[in-house]
């Protein structure tokens, strides 16, 4: 199902945005960043990234040091929080202890100038949105962790924003609240067609929520692409490191044809796309799902360490390679440590990194 873009969904346009702090703090250099209307682009990436640093550039609470910030067709650059039609969810939530459930989601409109009567209309839709329907009289102490998280998506929610922002608003959450309280943003995103530009420094979550990712790195964007295009294809070592897990392995490109490479490690061959390298010394970058552990040929290992966790077994593996971590189904049949195994890679598994 396709969702609607709502009437007020607007695109967000970063022009060549730098943001410094005193004379030799580059928080933000120079970045271009398009989020479309009706998109959820999720900001993603290792503390000190400038991530939140360009969130709050978006809603106003810093101001950009040189470039243009665009909301729609409304450059905001030099505009104030109170001028830009943005609401943001805060990783605290900042609810109001002393005010009621509904209290807090009618807060905003009645400073936004809406009278009782429709400030209250407005406040129950949010809550019943967000499935907090009947829970208006309560105070906050009196609500779950995630309960009290969609209070405040509720509360932003009601004020109709051009652009949505959260910033890690599930990082105080544990993990099976964070699971279901993610898809609760998802899925209310995409009902509402609403732009949601999210800040996280969790890869999964990121994975699971967006649209598109935005992968930061020393205050610059080091790639951007679907979910799927940053696991499958990442564009350098950090990015394959930092979306989900990836053994990198160096190996040898002893062919190269059309679009197709073929590498070498111990004498193991393997077939992938080339991204445009030539022969000589490369580096692959291989999930720990896609290693293939006790093919017929493969890459000689041993089993350095052998941990059960529920689903699955997880390996270490080391060899004349270095040291990679693998993944397997099989619990019931587990590998010993000491074990010599051969290694293989799935037929969509290895992706070769440009130098």
């Amino acid at each position: 199902m396709t969702a609607t873009i709502s009437s007020k969904a607007a695109p967000v346009r970063f022009e060549a945005v730098t943001k410094r702090f005193g004379k030799d703090v580059v928080a933000v250099d120079a970045i271009n960043l398009h989020v479309e209307a009706g998109k959820l682009v999720t900001l993603l990436g290792p503390s000190g990234c400038g991530k939140t640093t360009t969130l709050r550039m978006i809603a106003g609470l810093e101001m950009a040091s040189s470039g243009r910030i665009l909301i729609g067709d409304r450059d905001v650059t030099k505009l104030p929080a109170t001028d830009r039609d943005v609401s943001m969810v805060f990783q605290s939530y900042a609810l109001f202890p002393h005010m009621s459930v509904l209290e807090n989601v009618t807060y905003g409109l009645t400073f936004s100038g809406f009278g009782k009567a429709e400030a209250r209309s407005r406040a129950l839709a949010g809550l019943d949105l967000v499935g907090l329907k009947g829970f208006d009289a309560r105070l906050p102490s009196e609500l779950s962790g995630g309960q009290q998280q969609r209070v405040a998506v509720a509360r932003a929610l009601v004020l109709e924003p051009q652009v949505l922002l959260f910033d890690e608003p599930l990082s105080n959450l544990d993990a099976k609240l964070r699971r279901q309280v993610r898809e609760d943003i998802r899925a209310i995103q995409q009902d509402l067609g609403l732009t949601v530009v999210y800040v996280t420094h969790d890869q999964e979550e990121a994975l699971a929520v967006s649209d598109e990712i935005v992968v930061m790195r020393n205050a610059a964007i080091a790639q951007i692409g679907t979910p799927r295009q940053l696991y499958d294809t990442p564009n350098d070592r950090f990015v394959a490191d930092f979306i989900g897990e990836a053994n990198l392995i160096a190996c040898q490109i002893v062919a190269v044809e059309g679009d197709m490479a073929t590498i070498e490690i111990e004498g193991y061959r393997h077939s992938l796309p080339s991204r445009g390298m030539a022969t000589g010394p490369g580096t692959i970058a291989v999930r720990p799902s896609r290693l293939l552990i006790g093919a017929d040929r493969g890459i000689p290992a041993t089993v350095a360490k052998a941990t059960y966790v529920g689903v699955r077994m997880e390996y270490t593996l080391t060899g004349a390679f270095g040291q990679v971590f693998a993944v397997h189904d099989d619990v019931d049949a587990p590998l010993e440590p000491g074990a010599k195994i051969t290694m293989s890679f799935a037929d969509k598994g290895p992706v070769l990194l440009p130098e």
